[in-house]
């Protein structure tokens, strides 16, 4: 009788144990760190922020989003707006003429601004492509290692550039990301995200810029080199005077 018991407890205290969790996947781990870092705010708020005297503005209108960049030259205002795949300069409030290749790089460099100010958000456009790596550690804290590439369709001109995102396994944000890129001769950059804020409940950093000092190195090998001191300081990239306002 006592085995009996003893056989019947054994079972139920197997059948009570919970089954192991499924590992998160890049996806399920991307979706957290938008959640926890703005998440539904973004698709509903207007953010501004001033970066190297410049204002930059992003917009909701008509479902579509709207990016600009707001600068002096002597006593002209230029506004430069992107929507979508279009690109107009105005000089105060004239439309002005800009040829493709020049308008196409306005733009890029509009989107790029933005893009790293809003950041993890846009790790779900429908051109991105996420690869879960695993885990590393940086600096002494584990990560969720994550490669990002691009499709060629909606990708935008450096659709063949190659990201990495390092969001922390335990609050879900980013910490780290790198990228290569391959305009201007190419090369590799490691931002370190530090002055976080809250604005409104959308999050902002600023960051610690650096390149390899060796430039032949695997971008996929450049969270180990920031480890090993193999990284070179080249600036810093500081957002002031952030404003968020419900649409």
């Amino acid at each position: 009788m006592k085995k009996v018991l003893a056989s019947l407890i054994l079972l139920l205290s197997l059948a009570c144990k919970e089954k192991p969790k499924a590992p998160l996947t890049a996806q399920q781990i991307v979706d957290k760190s938008i959640e926890n870092s703005g998440g539904k705010l973004y698709e509903n708020h207007s953010t501004s922020f001033e970066f190297r005297d410049r204002k930059y503005v992003s917009e909701n209108s008509n479902g579509k989003k709207v990016l600009k960049r707001i600068f002096q030259v002597n006593s002209v205002t230029i506004t430069d707006v992107k929507t979508g795949d279009e690109f107009r300069r105005f000089m105060n409030d004239s439309l002005v003429d800009v040829p493709d290749s020049i308008a196409n790089r306005y733009a890029n460099s509009v989107n790029s601004v933005h893009y790293f100010a809003r950041l993890p958000y846009g790790l779900n456009d429908a051109a991105v492509n996420k690869q879960l790596l695993g885990k590393e550690t940086i600096e002494g804290k584990e990560h969720y290692k994550i490669k990002v590439t691009f499709d060629q369709n909606g990708g935008g001109d450096d659709y063949d550039d190659v990201y990495v995102y390092w969001i922390d396994v335990e609050d879900f944000k980013p910490s780290y990301l790198a990228y290569s890129f391959h305009v201007d001769g190419g090369g590799q950059r490691f931002r370190k995200a530090y002055n976080e804020r809250y604005v409104n409940g959308i999050r902002f950093v600023d960051y610690d810029n650096y390149k390899p000092k060796n430039e032949d190195s695997d971008i996929l090998e450049i969270g180990e080199l920031f480890n090993k001191g193999e990284l070179e300081l080249l600036s810093k990239i500081e957002l002031t005077n952030i404003g968020v306002e419900a649409d």
